[in-house]
């Protein structure tokens, strides 16, 4: 029987809480639940009105993973959804408002995966990100020198940004946009980034996804800034053998990361990092509380 809990006043069924969900350290679905209830405070502002895309893996990383964007058979009426445009037609998803809907998705076992842009505006960015993903034997310590580089570019431009761990091997850099921007300008301007990054630093740098130009470089990806696109959401965990999560970074974390494992967070880090830091990434938030 599975059983139901209350949540903010909502009915959520939460099911096999021993399962092994991360088998290198027995992390069951009940602590991945807890995660998400008790990171709910930071993790919610960054779902907030942005269609979700779930990478489920109900049996842990090691079984059957699988990317779903429409709405789950059997979501509850009281989870929000949205028409959102797509080029073979409008589908409907999921929205993630507040703790009950978020506990429901959780229950089913997800990373959670978000756009640029609200739904208020499909394809209208709010905010750039620049995926810096390592081929080996490059590791996130290249990533952080390639993000540096980075920061100071965006900086020459005038934007502030932000950097937070993919949960897997990279780093994630984000600017807040000044003003919603069309994602196809912004995937432009991107590209620009990640092609004056490969010309500064050659040794380090790759733009172009080919496979074998990536061995000890940095892949810069600016593809995910297109209006289909999306990316790992702040706070969530990866399926992954460890309960790893895309965690906010401080500047100097990546300007001192001198190991591949410096910056690999586990759910048990979380609390006590937003108790010192807060919310690194409130800045990309948007300026109206929702």
């Amino acid at each position: 029987m599975t059983p139901i809990t209350e949540v903010a006043g909502r009915r959520v069924a939460l099911s096999n809480l021993e399962k092994v969900i991360h088998p290198a350290t027995g992390f069951t679905k009940g602590e991945l639940l807890h995660y998400y209830a008790t990171t709910a405070d930071a993790l919610l502002p960054h779902l907030h009105d942005r269609p979700l895309s779930f990478l489920r893996y109900p049996d842990g990383p090691d079984g059957q993973t699988f990317f779903a964007k429409n709405v789950p058979p059997g979501t509850p009426d009281w989870v929000a959804t949205a028409e959102v445009p797509r080029s073979e037609g409008p589908a409907r998803m999921i929205l993630v408002q507040d703790l009950p809907s978020l506990m429901w998705a959780a229950n089913l076992v997800t990373e959670f995966h978000t756009p640029q842009w609200l739904i208020d505006a499909p394809g209208e960015a709010d905010r750039l990100i620049l995926d810096l993903d390592p081929g080996a034997p490059a590791t996130i310590v290249e990533c952080c020198e390639v993000a540096l580089w980075l920061r100071e570019r965006l900086a020459a431009d005038g934007m502030e940004s932000y950097a937070k761990t993919s949960g897997s091997k990279g780093l994630h850099v984000l600017a807040p946009l000044p003003a919603r921007t069309p994602s196809s300008e912004v995937t432009a301007y991107a590209k620009t980034l990640a092609t004056e990054a490969e010309r500064a630093l050659p040794h380090l740098v790759v733009h172009r996804m080919t496979r074998s130009l990536r061995p000890g470089k940095v892949f810069v990806d600016y593809s995910q800034n297109a209006a289909r696109k999306t990316t790992a959401t702040p706070y969530t965990l990866r399926a992954r053998t460890e309960p790893t999560v895309s965690t906010p970074v401080t500047w100097e974390e990546v300007a001192e990361c001198t190991t591949a494992t410096e910056l690999t967070f586990r759910v048990e880090d979380i609390a006590a990092r937003l108790r010192s830091y807060g919310d690194l990434l409130a800045p990309l938030l948007p300026t109206q509380p929702p």
